[in-house]
């Protein structure tokens, strides 16, 4: 069985094929190798278990998606592009729940974020307009608790080198990592999300 997200029938109708690949698609399969039944979505999907009790596997035929643990966004994030990932659930730890999905709009434009060492925009303060693998190695910067992006769209993780848990960031101020679920974690390196990712 298959499901697909709602979209507006009278703007579907008038987006191009180019405007089919920017918004992006993802399907998320019950089961490991893309088997058991799917739902196809190509927008934000709030909550998704309406349509799937479990999830193993998904394919991102266009586009960049974070998925989530909890509904409305919350818990857990993983970040997906372009590609097949026939046992995702391995590969980062996580149980069968994926309850909601996030498109990642394509950007192309300047990336500016400023980091803060304590929440509130306190302590220590970067500018940062590019990647950055270790805060602590360009800025003897043990932590991260709040930050303002101002351009761009960003991934934050809890380890250096892009490994660990992450965060997906787009423009606003973050003033308490702590008060969005992140109280255990310390983000300790981010990376651009990437127009060529697409």
């Amino acid at each position: 069985m298959q499901y697909r997200s709602r979209t507006n029938n009278s703007s579907a109708a008038n987006m191009s094929n180019t405007d089919m690949n920017m918004r992006g698609k993802i399907i998320f399969y019950e089961d490991r190798n893309f088997q058991g039944r799917h739902y196809e979505c190509m927008s934000d999907c709030a909550d998704m278990s309406s349509y799937m009790s479990r999830c193993h596997s998904c394919r991102v035929e266009s586009g960049c998606f974070m998925v989530y643990d909890r509904p409305n966004y919350m818990g857990n994030q993983y970040f997906f592009r372009r590609g097949e990932y026939a046992d995702y659930m391995s590969m980062m730890g996580w149980n069968d729940c994926i309850r909601s999905c996030r498109m990642i709009p394509m950007y192309r434009g300047s990336y500016r974020m400023r980091i803060y060492e304590r929440e509130n925009f306190g302590g220590m303060m970067h500018e940062c307009m590019d990647d950055c693998d270790s805060f602590m190695d360009r800025y003897r910067m043990s932590n991260c608790m709040s930050c303002h992006v101002m351009d761009g769209h960003w991934l934050m993780y809890e380890q250096p080198h892009y490994r660990g848990r992450m965060m997906y960031l787009r423009a606003g101020e973050y003033r308490n990592f702590r008060d969005m679920g992140y109280g255990g974690m310390r983000f300790m390196s981010m990376r651009r999300i990437m127009d060529s990712w697409y």
